[in-house]
């Protein structure tokens, strides 16, 4: 993520504060951009990609 320009947009341009901006989910940002694409909730087969993306496997977390 480009975080200096999303900044740069929420604290110039949306005139946020900085507590506001980084209060803010990345949906809510999404959203306040206009951003009609903005996800509906993580459902099931939303979650099992990511796990199968992302495989927890730490030396604590072994699968």
């Amino acid at each position: 993520m480009d975080w200096r320009a999303l900044m740069q947009v929420g604290l110039r341009g949306l005139g946020l504060s900085p507590d506001a901006f980084w209060a803010l989910t990345p949906a809510e940002l999404q959203l306040m951009l206009g951003d009609d694409r903005a996800q509906g909730p993580l459902l099931a087969d939303g979650l099992e990609a990511l796990m199968a993306a992302y495989p927890d496997n730490s030396e604590g977390n072994r699968t």
